[in-house]
Parts: C-alpha cells; structure tokens; sequence
C-alpha cells in the first residue's frame, strides 16, 4: 500500500523586516500586481476603495447593539432554560467579531484611523487572536494565499484533519493553540512562526497586548471564582467557544478543498451567495474572490465589486449548503489523495489564470 503523502505546511522564505518598508497601500498594490486580476474600470474602481465613516459606523453601530441587547436578556434569564436561547444568540454575536476584526485589520471599513484601531483591537480580543500578531499573519495570507510553505493561515492543510475542524466548531482545536501563543508571546518568546512574518520593530507590541489579553483572561476567571459562578466568562472569552460554530463554518467555505500554490484567487477562493442575516454576522466575507482581488475595497462595497467582475469569475455558489455539499467530500477525499482538489471552471471568454507560484 502506498503511504499517503504529507505536505509539509511549515512556513519558510521571506523575510518579515522587509514588510516594515511597505505602506498599507503599497502592500494592496503588490498583492494586486503579483495575481491575477479581473479587468475593471478604473474610474469606478477608484470611486469603490474610497473609505467612509458612515457605512461603517451604522454596520458597527447595529452589531453592538444587537449584542448589547442579547446580553441583557442573557443576563436576565439566567437560572432559566430561556438563558439557553439567548445566550445562543449572545454567543453567536460575539463570535462576529471574527470577521470584524479581520476585515479591521485592513484598516478599510472606516476613514477615520482610530475607530479602525479600537474597535480592530476589540474585536481581536474577543476572538482570542492577538490583533499586532494577526495583522501581520493576514498579511502574509493576503500576499501568498494558500501557497504552501508561504502562508501561515490554510485552514485545512492536506491531508485534512476532519476531525480536528469538526470540534473547531467549538473552537476547541484553535482555542487553546491561540491561548498558548498568547502565554508563549506574552513571555517575550515570539512563537516561532511568528517570526516568518512579525517584524522585529513590532514583536514588542505583540508581547505587551498578549499580556493585556491574558490579564483580561486571569481577571474574569478571578471574578468568576470570587462570586462563585461561571456567568462573567459565559458573557467574556466563552462565547468564542459555545458561539463560534456558525462563524467556522463561514470561514471554512473560503478556501477548504480549492487549489494550492496558483496565483490566481478565482481558483484557491469561494464566493458564495448569503442570506441577509448571513451575511451581516459574516460581514460581507462572503465576496471572498472579489476580497482577495482587491482588498483595498472596503466590505460594504463588495455587493459592487462582485457586479463588476463576476462575468470573469467562476460561477458564485448559490448559498452555504451548496459550498459544503462540495467541502465535505472534497477533505474526505483528499484524506486518500492529498494531491485532489475542486477545480473551479472559469466562464467562456475569462481572463488566462496566472502562472503555478514557485513553492
């Protein structure tokens, strides 16, 4: 019989100092300049990347809101059996930061740099991702997404662990590696994979904020055990666990199954169509090609971009079922045969996929 091969998904190459001399948009435009991208009007796509407080803030403004409002009644009806619905909710809510926070750490949903950065910060907190560490993380997906050995973000490496993304649903697989990497970090000894891609001017930031976090972490755990009751976690760090469900299944419809190592997103990336409801908790993620395209563009004009460059993209999946009927057996599959993956068919007339990236 022969033995499966396993790829090694260690990351190696580059240099992270050298992103310290890039500007935010000199990054978006040497992601853009290396992939392929889909033609478009560049006087619209000019109209597009410009930021607005007001989009943002209204977007912003319901989610905390709502959250607000379902933490209430949580509160309220705990010791009852109606705190189990509404603390799904809670949960469900606070895990949304997942998306906000990534989409944050693009600096692109507001004009106005410190709501970016405050509520880019909040938002990592309460997803359990170090925000200076996950912001250079991205980056490094963004400018080699799903390339092996290159970037440190592939949630499903081959052969897939079905198992580990099973109880990832409860976060209980990435839980506990983030909180290590917090008190790994927090020592002063960056995790070494971090050192692929966190500049070394920056690793004092990652290591003061890991501190912050776990200050935060030991405060509740203290208030819990000082009142004797879980209720302070269940509203601070739980919902990211008993929450998150909904937000990892999102996330695993983004590029599970697809091509490696191509420099070209309609292949390695899905856009799937959402619910309204979907796609406000998903932060408009959903336009995943046209994110990664062109991640200058903020969330809230992705509906736009989409319009512009579907007629050069594969076919959108028509809703969430239809992405995992072609996720499931696509990592079951490539359990066997770790070289199989989904072939997204391009449209008649679509622009010529770019080269196979060096590995």
């Amino acid at each position: 019989m022969t033995a499966i091969a396993w790829k090694d998904y260690a990351l190696r190459g580059d240099d992270p100092n050298a992103a310290t001399s890039l500007t935010r948009a000199d990054f978006e435009m040497k992601v853009e300049a290396d992939w392929y991208s889909c033609p478009v009007d560049r006087k619209r796509f000019r109209e597009l990347i410009k930021r607005s407080d007001g989009p943002s803030f209204r977007f912003f403004g319901l989610w905390l809101g709502l959250l607000l409002a379902s933490g209430v009644v949580a509160y309220f009806a705990w010791g009852t059996w109606w705190a189990v619905p509404a603390f799904a909710v809670y949960g469900i809510l606070y895990s949304a930061a997942d998306h906000r926070h990534h989409e944050l750490s693009h600096g692109t949903p507001f004009k106005t740099r410190w709501m970016n950065e405050a509520l880019f910060h909040l938002c990592a907190f309460m997803t359990l991702r170090e925000g200076y560490y996950y912001r250079w993380s991205h980056t490094r997906h963004h400018t080699h997404t799903i390339i092996v050995g290159k970037d440190p973000e592939i949630g499903a490496p081959r052969p897939p662990d079905v198992v580990g993304q099973f109880i990832d649903l409860f976060f209980l697989k990435d839980g506990p590696r983030q909180i290590l990497r917090l008190m790994r970090n927090a020592s002063g000894d960056i995790a070494e994979t971090g050192k692929h891609f966190v500049p070394e001017s920056e690793r004092g930031k990652v290591v003061w904020a890991s501190r912050v976090y776990l200050a935060i972490i030991v405060a509740v755990v203290a208030w819990c055990v000082a009142i004797g009751s879980i209720l302070p976690a269940m509203f601070i760090v739980l919902p990211r666990f008993y929450g998150g469900a909904l937000s990892q299944i999102f996330n695993l419809t983004q590029h599970a199954g697809l091509s490696e190592d191509v420099r070209d997103h309609r292949l390695n990336t899905r856009t799937v169509r959402m619910n309204q409801v979907f796609q406000f908790l998903y932060a408009n993620m959903n336009f995943h090609i046209e994110h990664h395209m062109f991640p200058m563009v903020p969330f809230y004009r992705l509906p736009e971009l989409h319009a512009m460059i579907r007629d050069d993209c594969p076919p959108a999946y028509p809703g969430v079922w239809s992405a995992w009927r072609e996720i499931v057996p696509a990592l079951v599959r490539q359990r066997r045969d770790p070289a199989w993956h989904v072939v997204r068919p391009l449209p008649p007339g679509a622009g010529r996929p770019a080269a196979v990236a060096a590995g």
